[in-house]
């Protein structure tokens, strides 16, 4: 819990600066960029959350490594959680930028999880009515889990709308043993 608040001041930090240089979403870019490319090698990995590294050398690495390549706000970023030794807070500030960049868009995380992928249009006519219905604006992530059976699971930060057959199914157990 500390981290997520260390992380979002230092994503909040991020997020202003980019707004300022307007280039929110440039940043965001880079950022997964950044941060896919240390934790998909275990050996970048181990560089990058290494303790024992002196942080000069790590920092005059990641500076060859992605000076140039990446915005200097990401960049600078991740210069900065080394010279700070808070470099396992990547992945989370990265998360936290994300929602302060869907909350300038007047956006929220949609998840719609199914047993089988919903066609294009079906997709779109249920999250337009979700927009209708809650006012606002959906970031839309599809998923997909067989063991729904049928139906649909929809996830809303943090409200959660079961509508299918195992859920009902749960949900019918539970009514069944609680009156015995």
């Amino acid at each position: 819990m500390a981290g997520e608040t260390v992380a979002r001041r230092y994503a909040a930090a991020a997020f202003e600066l980019a707004t300022e240089r307007a280039v929110v979403e440039d940043v965001a870019r880079d950022l997964h960029a950044l941060a896919g490319a240390i934790y998909a090698d275990e050996s970048a990995k181990a560089f990058f959350l290494s303790p024992v590294l002196e942080r000069k050398e790590k920092i005059r690495v990641l500076s060859e490594a992605f000076a140039g390549r990446a915005d200097d706000v990401a960049v600078n970023l991740v210069l900065l959680l080394v010279r700070k030794r808070r470099e396992a807070l990547l992945r989370e500030i990265v998360a936290q930028y994300d929602l302060l960049e869907l909350a300038s868009r007047g956006a929220e995380r949609l998840t719609v999880t199914c047993a089988k992928e919903l066609a294009p249009e079906r997709l779109r006519a249920l999250v337009e009515r979700l927009e209708r219905i809650y006012l606002k604006k959906f970031d839309v992530t599809q998923t997909i889990d067989p063991r729904l059976i049928g139906g649909v699971r929809i996830t809303m930060g943090d409200r959660r709308i079961d509508g299918s057959v195992a859920g009902r199914l749960d949900e019918l157990s539970r009514t069944l043993f609680a009156r015995n």
